[in-house]
């Protein structure tokens, strides 16, 4: 009796749109994953950049700032 109430609640129409619904967060979640990681490293990518134009910019006689 529970499965002729479940396929009566549910129209298998609906069970599909749950289902690619599902589908969908998934990959959402997965995209918004890769998406942390890609910033992480372009983050780390840019403070390199930075961290190499400034020892550039001092050069060889470079001093402390507080010397």
């Amino acid at each position: 009796m529970a499965k002729a109430l479940f396929g009566h609640v549910v129209a298998p129409a609906e069970l599909r749109v749950a289902e690619e619904n599902a589908i969908l967060r998934a990959k959402v979640r997965r995209l918004e994953q890769e998406l942390a990681e890609l910033r992480v490293q372009h983050n780390a990518a840019r403070d390199a950049v930075i961290a190499h134009e400034l020892l550039s910019m001092a050069g060889d006689n470079a001093e402390p700032a507080l010397a």
